[in-house]
């Protein structure tokens, strides 16, 4: 048996831009920081920060160049893939990357530059029962949705966003 999955969570570290291929297929791919915590042996805490490369694909990628910019919290679940090409140069090069599977974006603050609007309540379709969504975790937008938090979805067009709350 055989398995290539990856769970990251942490912080965009520069801003994202879109791309097409030829193919007129929408990529994006971008940086993500993850920090190790841990106590040595003396009861000193360390801190490691961990530099993660991401390939978005799709219509995913646009949702990610759409509302995520430098310092965003992120969730990316996905796979490792190493491309290997000739550079300018003729040497070889190697790049391990996430390819991205399901993505999640976290909180945005008002500082970061906006937030999610609502649609009329008309548009408003509720899934499953949920607590206020009133806190830090009501600008959430879910593009595939794990069963361990309550959610609310609301549909523009062919564009549905979903907000959550940690249960």
């Amino acid at each position: 048996m055989n398995l290539n999955k990856v769970f990251i969570i942490g912080r965009v570290t520069s801003d994202i831009a879109l791309r097409v291929t030829a193919g007129n297929q929408p990529v994006t791919s971008f940086g993500v920081a993850t920090n190790r915590v841990w106590t040595d042996k003396s009861g000193a805490k360390q801190e490691q920060a961990e530099f993660h490369n991401v390939v978005v694909w799709g219509r995913q990628a646009e949702l990610a160049s759409q509302f995520l910019a430098k310092g965003s919290l992120v969730m990316i679940e996905g796979r490792l893939q190493t491309r290997t090409w000739k550079g300018n140069d003729g040497q070889n090069r190697r790049t391990t990357e996430i390819v991205c599977e399901r993505i999640q974006f976290g909180p945005r603050s008002a500082a970061s530059g906006g937030s999610f609007s609502k649609p009329s309540a008309g548009e408003v379709t509720k899934e499953k029962p949920s607590p206020s969504l009133e806190g830090e975790f009501k600008d959430i937008p879910e593009i595939l949705s794990p069963l361990w938090w309550s959610h609310k979805t609301f549909t523009r067009q062919n564009f549905s966003v979903t907000y959550y709350k940690f249960m």
